[in-house]
Parts: C-alpha cells; sequence; structure tokens
C-alpha cells in the first residue's frame, strides 16, 4: 500500500471509529444493529427493520441520518396512504398574468435517507410505489421520470406482534430488501441506561460527521475491497446450500425449505462482506464476515414449508446451522 493510500485508509478507519461513538452517544446498546445498518447503507442496500414497539427503531435511523448528514424523512405508513404521498404529484397553478400550468410538488421520497414506518400498514398499491422507487431509483409522475437523490436508502420498520389491519409483504418484494434486521430487547443493564439518559432534563443528540459526498466516497471505498476466489465459493455453497434441489442441500433443508434463496442473496452477501470488512478494519473479506451478514442477508429469502411451521422450527434455525456448518 502507498503512503497517500495508507493515509486515506487510516483516515477512513478514524471516521468510522468517531461515527461509532457518536452513535453510542445517542444509542443504547444496539452495536451489531448500528454495524448492520452501516454496512447496509455503503452497499447502498435497503433494511427491513422488524422489532416490537418501543425499541428506539426510530430513533436509531433519525440519529444515523444526522451523523452522516443526510436528508432524512419519516414516512408514516396508514391504510389511507396513496402513492402521490409518497412520490409527489403535480398540481395546477395560475401565473399572475392568469397562465395555467402544472407544477410537480416532490414528496417525502426525494431525500437520501427514508423512515418507511411500519410499512404492513398499507396496501399493497402504496407499497409496491415504494419499492419501485427503491429498485430502479427513480420515480415516474404523469408519464414524467425523475431520478433520485443519491445516496437513496429505504429503511423500513414492522411490526411483529400486530396484525390486524396490516398488509404483510410478499416474498418477492421482501427479496428486495439487502437486510432482515430483527432487534430483541435491551438487557437489564441497557435498559437502566435506558432510563438515565431519557428521563432527565437533557437528551444527548448526534453530530454531524458526514455530509452525502463523503457518504458515496466510503460507498465507492468499499468496493476496492478485496474478495478472496475462496470466499466466493463458500457464499455460494451457503446460498446454494439454501435451496432443496441442490447438492449442497443438507437434510433439514430438504425436509423444511420450500423455496431457496436466489442469486440476488449471492451478490447481497458479497456486497456487505466486502463493506463490513471496510467498517472492522481489515484488508480482506473474509468468512468471518459472510458469517456475520449471511442470516440478515437469508432469513427473508428462504421460505419455510408446512412441515417446518407444524414443528415449530424457524428461519433462523434454519440458516443459523448452515451458518454453522460454512
Amino acid at each position: 500500500m502507498s503512503e497517500s493510500a495508507s493515509a486515506q485508509w487510516d483516515q477512513l478507519q478514524e471516521l468510522i471509529t468517531k461515527i461509532r461513538s457518536e452513535t453510542g452517544r445517542v444509542i443504547v446498546g444496539q452495536e451489531e444493529v448500528v454495524e448492520m445498518l452501516l454496512t447496509a447503507l455503503i452497499c447502498k442496500g435497503h433494511c427491513l427493520i422488524v422489532g416490537v414497539p418501543g425499541l428506539a427503531k426510530t430513533l436509531l435511523v433519525s440519529t444515523l441520518g444526522q451523523i452522516l448528514g443526510l436528508k432524512f424523512q419519516r414516512i408514516q405508513f396508514t391504510p389511507d396512504l396513496m402513492p402521490t404521498d409518497i412520490l409527489g404529484s403535480e398540481i395546477l397553478q395560475t401565473s399572475a398574468e392568469g397562465e395555467r400550468s402544472f407544477r410537480f410538488v416532490p414528496g417525502p421520497v426525494f431525500s437520501n435517507l427514508i423512515l418507511a414506518d411500519e410499512i404492513n400498514r398499507t396496501p399493497p398499491k402504496t407499497q409496491a410505489a415504494l419499492l419501485e422507487a427503491m429498485q430502479e431509483k427513480q420515480v415516474t409522475v404523469n408519464g414524467q421520470t425523475r431520478q433520485l437523490e443519491q445516496p437513496f436508502t429505504v429503511f423500513a420498520t414492522q411490526n411483529p406482534i400486530e396484525h390486524e389491519g396490516t398488509y404483510p409483504l410478499p416474498e418477492a418484494q421482501l427479496d428486495r430488501f439487502f437486510f432482515q434486521l430483527n432487534i430483541g430487547y435491551p438487557t437489564f443493564a441497557q435498559e437502566a441506561e435506558i432510563i438515565r439518559r431519557t428521563t432527565g432534563h437533557s437528551v444527548d443528540q448526534a453530530e454531524a460527521l458526514l455530509d452525502a459526498s463523503k457518504v458515496t466516497a466510503l460507498q465507492e471505498a468499499s468496493l476496492d475491497m478485496p474478495l478472496p476466489d475462496t470466499v466466493i465459493e463458500s457464499i455460494l455453497k451457503l446460498v446454494h446450500a439454501t435451496r432443496p434441489d441442490s447438492e449442497y442441500a443438507t437434510p433439514d433443508v430438504k425436509n423444511y425449505v420450500s423455496f431457496g434463496a436466489g442469486p440476488r442473496a449471492s451478490q447481497c452477501l458479497a456486497r456487505a462482506a466486502r463493506a463490513l470488512a471496510l467498517l472492522r478494519g481489515q484488508s480482506t473479506a473474509s468468512i468471518e464476515e459472510v458469517k456475520a451478514v449471511a442470516l440478515p442477508v437469508l432469513r427473508h429469502r428462504v421460505i419455510p414449508n408446512y412441515n417446518a411451521t407444524g414443528e415449530g422450527i424457524t428461519t433462523d434455525d434454519i440458516v443459523t446451522k448452515l451458518i454453522q456448518a460454512l
């Protein structure tokens, strides 16, 4: 590594350390979730965050937006939300001379970081409008296509305990999400710290450390991270092992899985391993990074069958065994 490249690497690692430290000032615990959110952001991927109410999902995303200096918008999904409420619409306006013309009013999707709160509370038509923007990085209103601002990332939340009046995302649309992150309860000590920080006169606020251009540079830097052939082979073996008709499928997969992960999972694992290696200061991506990102990449892409449901076996159980075998 040249002297200038070495200096850039040191600056990059110092910046990553500051991001982690600044996040910890506001968010108690959740270090692994923060690391995965940063990994997805560096990979230009979208996240589905699943957790019960009150686990600071919204605070976590908004804090990241502040630290990274990104334009942040929160969209509360409700049963009456329409596609135009997200994408924007054209309004008829009259000039001082009396001439009428249409003017496009952009919706909240024209931001860098979007929090789609309770995405399963809105009907499929509105869900599809957001998912199209996620995939194509553009929106089309009245036949005119408009590019979204870059970087563009969507973090969507979902409540797993309440199903009345919800519209679950189909499996094919879940595949558009880079990660599915399941957030658990804080520990006893962490919850005590949460009480101390949030029930007094003042609450810590995060400071901006980056801006959109620096986040884009971080995304580009991850593409230069080496990915050895042995790691690519491990990724392929892991993904093929999730497919019941594959020669790499285990007895558990053949008994409990209807459909395995597709090629998009392999791409996501490779990109995530590179980005996580960058965040951890590694010189190259390794199998350890693949293991770390495998569960959030695969848990929403492996579809269990009725045998698994009947025996109480979850996708996490199946994928975890495959990771351990790797």
